[in-house]
């Protein structure tokens, strides 16, 4: 197997200024300097002329890049913003939805480079990094591959169930067609050349090129979050409803291993009212700096959480970031809990309409004017003298899904003398890692 291109969706804009940094070539000529691209009834508008799509080729890969203008980072995150940022590789230009597409077309290994220095910080432990790029490397391969398999199969691939009464949906990556993956949070965080890599980073990609988590003989869907909150969650309760033997419940400690059961309500209240013992119970700001980055940095408190909402403020929260209106929400009353104790179902209970939904993300989304820390959490309401409540009390653990590789559960581990390999088993039981190329 020789390294594999990648093609990563970047940004989706009507009009895209992008700045060439050395020579570009398309239809046999050679392009250079600041360009213009818009969409037009459908096509790219460029320099005049209207194109279903553009390719621009470095003419030296190592040398050359490319800069696109206002790129929006943390997409419906709180610290969303554009900033400009650099690329190596090629970029193409498509037209979706009315706006214009810029993918970039760059081989496994550079694309990687960028995708740990933007999810881990330059002060990251070797062992940390190496485990990283192994598991972005597999994840980024299965769902090359998983992609291949739908459309090879002619099947329709649903994300989302719907019902009078129910509404379960999941987010994965399969709404990007005309690109392997995006460049934001929803795939992973890639953002080019503009984080500049460290020597650690490159000797982390370098040490362990072509190697990739497998199970049976197949690469494993390696997830991870920044904190499992202390369990693992399973990935059939975050997603479809398929087991995968490597992504399972366990405690995220080698000295604890007992695991409450906590998909029954009064032991995930138990345990989210606490805070055991775990690998990514920490807040040593050393190890915190490891992984997350200066905007992550904003964010605190993530291992055990607390968010009040006044009655009247969640039930118009609740309604415009669900599109449904229930009216005044009376009660938020948890259906089913997964591995970790992160919310499978949430019953939502309005003066106008109850209804179910979920799974993990989709409770999150609705709950939080972003994205709720997690979906692990239980729900206490504070009620008014005529018996109606006036502010519910959310208390959560752990921040993301749960699901694989706990990022500082991860940073501890390498501080503490784990190499990587006993950290990717750690996380990822019963899987193996192999050089593929």
């Amino acid at each position: 197997m020789r390294e594999p291109k990648v093609s990563v969706g970047i940004m989706f804009e009507p009009r895209i200024d992008f700045l060439f940094s050395g020579s570009y070539l398309s239809g046999g000529r050679t392009y250079s300097g600041l360009q213009r691209v818009s969409e037009n009834n459908g096509k790219i508008d460029w320099n005049g002329t209207l194109y279903d799509e553009l390719l621009f080729e470095p003419a030296d890969e190592m040398r050359n890049s490319f800069e696109l203008r206002g790129v929006t980072i943390g997409i419906n995150f709180h610290w969303e913003r554009k900033e400009n940022q650099s690329f190596r590789g090629s970029v193409k230009f498509i037209v979706e939805n009315s706006k214009v597409t810029a993918i970039n077309i760059l081989g496994v290994e550079e694309y990687l480079t960028s995708v740990i220095s933007s999810e881990m910080s330059a002060t990251a432990s070797l062992e940390l990094l190496k485990a990283h790029a192994v598991i972005s490397r597999s994840w980024l391969l299965a769902q090359i591959e998983k992609n291949e398999e739908i459309e090879n199969s002619g099947s329709v691939y649903s994300t989302m169930k719907e019902t009078e009464d129910e509404l379960i949906r999941w987010y994965d990556r399969e709404d990007h067609t005309r690109f392997d993956i995006c460049a934001d949070d929803h795939c992973q965080r890639y953002q080019g050349i503009t984080r500049a890599s460290t020597s650690i980073v490159r000797a982390a990609i370098e040490q362990t090129r072509g190697e990739l988590l497998i199970y049976d003989r197949k690469i494993c869907d390696a997830r991870y979050s920044k904190s499992c909150g202390g369990v693992f969650e399973e990935f059939q309760n975050c997603w479809e409803e398929k087991s995968m033997p490597y992504l399972v419940k366990q405690r995220d400690s080698k000295s604890e291993t007992n695991i409450p059961d906590l998909t029954v309500e009064k032991s995930a209240r138990e345990w989210i009212l606490t805070s055991p013992e775990a690998f990514c119970n920490t807040s040593d700001k050393k190890v915190l700096s490891q992984v997350l980055n200066n905007y992550d940095q904003e964010t605190v408190n993530f291992y055990r959480w607390e968010v009040k909402y006044n009655a009247d403020k969640l039930s118009e929260l609740i309604k415009r970031r669900s599109g449904t209106d229930y009216g005044d929400i009376l009660d938020l009353i948890p259906v089913e809990r997964g591995t970790s104790g992160r919310l499978i179902k949430l019953k939502i209970v309005g003066s106008k309409r109850t209804r179910t939904i979920g799974k993990e993300l989709e409770i999150r989304r609705t709950l939080s004017e972003s994205h709720l820390y997690s979906s692990a959490f239980v729900v206490d309401k504070v009620n008014g003298t005529d018996g109606k409540p006036e502010e519910f009390i959310l208390k959560g653990a752990g921040w993301g899904h749960g699901v694989g590789l706990c990022q500082i559960g991860a940073a501890v581990m390498g501080e503490k003398g784990y190499k990587y390999d006993d950290i990717l088993l750690h996380y990822f039981p019963g899987a193996l890692i192999d050089k593929w190329y």
